[in-house]
């Protein structure tokens, strides 16, 4: 186990009705701030009708950015910016998810940090600071909430790219399940599914004796299998299924799973690249890329200790004996399962699902190593990227 230091410091507001203290939690903060959103469902709803009489009754002022979309872009990120700077706000308030609370972030780190922000997520420069960022969860996918991940596209590029910093974590975050009833079923998939990436690329280590983030990692994977079943077998409107998945999507990237291991990454890496040059949503590619990822393991890997890993994924995520397999043939059946279960919810797991252009794998390829190579439970290079996209094309 590595040595670690873990420190949390978004305060969790989980359960019905939490909204309504939207205005109570920002107030400790701030009198003036900017209140983030798509301007979507969350307004059709009278959500965000609730949030500004909250915050009215709190008395805090706002000044409204709407217009986030998935994949959240750079334009809008330094429109916000720009409004903070001359509004002079000090809080950025994020209704939604993850799109919602990253292009949050970044505008929370824009309006501190001197420059190009976009060199911050290109690794030329480090975060010095941020303003406080509040989120009212409506989607249950990406763990934005309380992690130190913001992930922006630049339309220039067109590029995706995340910024790590401590200063992202959110100050506080607001949970309801109910909120999360109307999504959907397209969108509670991704959510699921981006989850369970989240989870699985930190399962994948090298790292010997950590017996404790592994069982974490597999109950929780178990849970949120549990109960996305659920929901999807008439339960949309079932508030324990929702409130399991909305808690798990915060664990599985708040950094707790990461204690004292070194997860992966290179499947996040590799649907950047669908993200940026298509569009799909983050969930929808990584259903398609997190299968083939694993596949290419399989293939590479002959050590019994490389592939009990791969095997014990199947038996203890995807309930497969292991008694009546080798590790190849179970970590193969496990595959099939995790597939099956993205399918019964809607997902992809093939580029041609998507629409994707194969035409363009060896450019994604190249794309995909910017910085060198991805991935640390194996080192990938373009050579290897290429392989688990035509991997993902079978």
């Amino acid at each position: 186990m590595q040595n670690f230091e873990y420190c949390n410091k978004t305060k969790i507001i989980f359960g019905r009705g939490t909204e309504n203290q939207a205005g109570k939690e920002t107030a400790i903060f701030a009198r003036r701030i900017l209140l983030h959103h798509s301007g979507g469902s969350a307004v059709r709803s009278g959500l965000i009708e609730n949030v500004k009489n909250s915050l009215k009754e709190a008395g805090v002022a706002w000044v409204e950015l709407t217009g986030v979309q998935p994949n959240p872009r750079l334009s809008l990120v330094k429109e916000g910016v720009d409004i903070v700077k001359n509004e002079k706000l000090d809080f950025v308030l994020a209704v939604g998810g993850g799109s919602a609370i990253d292009s949050a972030k970044a505008i929370a780190a824009g309006a501190v940090n001197d420059g190009d922000l976009w060199d911050y997520f290109e690794r030329r420069k480090t975060l010095q600071g941020a303003l406080p960022v509040g989120t009212i969860v409506t989607i249950p996918a990406a763990g934005s909430e309380s992690s130190t991940s913001c992930v922006i596209t630049n339309e220039e590029g067109p590029w995706k790219r995340g910024m790590h910093s401590v200063f992202n974590r959110p100050v506080f975050s607001i949970m309801n399940p109910e909120l999360t009833y109307s999504l959907p079923p397209f969108q509670t998939a991704c959510g699921i599914t981006d989850m369970m990436a989240h989870i699985m690329e930190r399962y994948f280590t090298r790292e010997q004796h950590v017996e404790f983030t592994d069982e974490l990692c597999e109950g929780a994977l178990r849970a949120i299998i549990r109960n996305g079943r659920k929901i999807f077998s008439g339960g949309e409107n079932n508030y324990d299924a929702r409130a399991e998945i909305m808690w798990a999507g915060a664990v599985a990237h708040n950094g707790i799973l990461d204690t004292g291991r070194i997860g992966d990454w290179a499947s996040h890496a590799l649907d950047h690249e669908l993200s940026a040059l298509f569009d799909i949503a983050h969930g929808a590619g990584l259903a398609i890329i997190f299968p083939a990822w694993l596949k290419y393991n399989v293939n590479e890997d002959s050590s019994l200790e490389s592939m009990s890993r791969l095997a014990r994924f199947a038996v203890k995520v995807w309930g497969v004996d292991g008694a009546f397999y080798d590790y190849r043939q179970a970590a193969l059946e496990g595959i099939f399962r995790m597939e099956n279960f993205f399918k019964s919810i809607g997902m992809p797991t093939r580029l041609k699902d998507a629409n994707i252009d194969t035409s363009r794998i060896p450019e994604m390829a190249k794309r995909v190593v910017h910085f060198g190579p991805i991935g640390n439970y194996r080192k990938l290079d373009s050579k290897d990227a290429q392989a688990i996209y035509n991997l993902a094309a079978e």
